[in-house]
């Protein structure tokens, strides 16, 4: 894929994830890859500080060295052989917030998307329709 292509598509991401997603107040996407934010869309003014941050605890969440190992023994308990990650979705609430992080790695795209919204949302109304939006990017 070339980089106009990956960027065109991170960038229809974020946006079909800001428009679709229920109460949606920012969305981004991270690139598992490189640790760096691809893009985001916010309803809020964030510091950059900030959302470098972002792309960093999103990195530690997956690929962490311990997340790693944990990944590694399920693998290997369950017979799994291959280079896929195992954990492909994390739902993280804060005191006001609801953060989802989904892992799309197909195509030799590694990428997270991110979601927030207010902890009011109904989950399983942001977990179907994340998925539905992240499907063709999975």
């Amino acid at each position: 894929m070339n980089l106009k292509s990956m960027s065109d598509q991170v960038g229809l991401l974020v946006k079909r994830l800001r428009q679709e997603v229920p109460d949606c107040l920012a969305t981004g996407v991270v690139d598992m890859a490189t640790g760096m934010l691809l893009a985001f869309d916010t309803t809020d003014n964030h510091p950059s500080e900030v959302m470098d941050l972002l792309a960093g605890a999103t990195l530690d969440l997956f690929q962490g060295r311990t997340v790693v190992m944990i990944e590694d023994v399920f693998k290997e308990r369950r017979g799994v052989t291959s280079s896929e990650h195992y954990f492909e979705e994390i739902l993280v609430n804060s005191a006001h917030l609801t953060h989802l992080f989904v892992r799309s790695n197909t195509g030799g795209d590694d990428i997270v998307a991110v979601v927030v919204c207010p902890k009011s949302v109904n989950i399983g109304m942001l977990l179907a329709s994340t998925r539905r939006v992240m499907k063709p990017a999975r």
